[in-house]
């Protein structure tokens, strides 16, 4: 080992997913790193009678005082002896370490103690296989002819509605005797009707309605085949992660759920208090949920590392600028970031799915 540390213990934190390291810093290389400390002080020092950078070192230990040169050599000391530790231990950290120090004393060793999230660890199941077995429970899917006929009831019902507001009836009111109206009561979708909507004919309109209930349904179909697919991955893969990504995902899920209540009028206290629970044992309850998606988040990012699947340019590029005009004030690196993530992630599904051309453009929940 190259560093100079003694009496060092090195343990992980499993269910943290961290380093801590214990140990000393002998008093010779605390006096090395107290003399390198001193001569820094002493470049920036602004002493009274004295130029920048010339005063004495007794002066700068008077105003500046032990204490702070000994924490400042301690804090040098770590920044450099650390690193090399770790690299031995072969391990891979992903955030600056914490660390905390016993009292510095002149020529006697200081004890430290540094902790460090370590990079995540991910142990993939058979994914492909796993893959194909759910894209072979595909089924084609159909419309029958009562679903058409109660999505055509509702938009004739909706139709009523807009009649009777428009002859000058309560919106409320309105609502209510639309929905009291028997389904021979409510107005036809003729011809004149559908083309003032912007269609071509009543009969092209039904099939644009059947049409449009077959791509939800796919939709839906193919939600639930990913869901089904990711949860297989998800308990089939050994998966170990640092604590942070999980309040990064608890995080993500409380702004979510403030934007929503802002947008129904609700105050997030308000809400708390309607829930009849604090914001801690909301997040508890979403342990789970929260685990299960950091989970997620990085099986599809090591699938993606191992298939080399990257956004396509082109549409990264296209949401970017559309994302830039509903977000004008955004960090531009931040928001191509979470773009690329977000196409990234759907590229990977597609591979998943054995889709390998792009898809058909829609708009991203950025």
């Amino acid at each position: 080992m190259v560093h100079n540390f003694t009496n060092v213990k090195v343990s992980r934190d499993d269910s943290a997913w961290e380093i801590e390291v214990r140990g000393e810093i002998p008093a010779e290389i605390l006096q090395r790193y107290r003399e390198e400390s001193l001569k820094e002080i002493q470049k920036d020092a602004k002493l009274d009678g004295f130029r920048p950078g010339k005063a004495p070192v007794e002066r700068i230990l008077e105003v500046y005082g032990e204490a702070a040169v000994m924490k400042q050599a301690v804090e040098h000391a770590i920044q450099h002896e650390l690193p090399e530790l770790l690299a031995s231990e072969k391990a891979l950290i992903i955030e600056s370490p914490r660390v905390s120090i016993g009292a510095p004393e002149k020529d006697k060793p200081v004890s430290f103690t540094a902790r460090a999230a370590l990079a995540p660890k991910v142990e993939l199941s058979n994914y492909k296989e796993i893959a194909s077995a759910q894209n072979a429970k595909k089924e084609e899917v159909s419309v029958s002819d009562e679903e058409h006929g109660q999505a055509m009831a509702h938009l004739r019902r909706e139709r009523a509605r807009i009649d009777k507001i428009e002859t000058g009836v309560e919106p409320q009111k309105a609502a209510e005797e639309a929905r009291a109206m028997k389904e021979e009561e409510l107005p036809v979708l003729d011809d004149a009707f559908v083309q003032s909507l912007g269609m071509e004919s009543a009969e092209k309109f039904s099939e644009t309605v059947r049409a449009n209930i077959k791509t939800e349904k796919e939709m839906q179909a193919r939600e639930k085949r990913r869901a089904s697919m990711l949860e297989q991955m998800v308990s089939s893969s050994k998966i170990s992660y640092p604590k942070a990504l999980l309040e990064y995902e608890l995080d993500d899920m409380e702004s979510r759920l403030k934007h929503d209540i802002e947008r129904a009028g609700m105050t997030w206290e308000g809400y708390l208090k309607e829930a009849k629970k604090t914001q801690a044992e909301i997040r508890e309850g979403w342990k789970d949920a929260a685990d299960k998606r950091a989970k997620v988040r990085l099986i599809l990012a090591e699938i993606a590392r191992k298939e080399n699947i990257e956004p396509e340019e082109k549409r990264l590029e296209e949401e970017l600028e559309r994302a830039k005009k509903q977000i004008p004030n955004a960090d531009q690196a931040a928001l191509r970031a979470h773009i690329a993530h977000a196409l990234r992630n759907d590229a990977t599904l597609r591979f998943l799915e054995g889709d390998t051309e792009p898809p058909a453009h829609h708009h991203h929940d950025h």
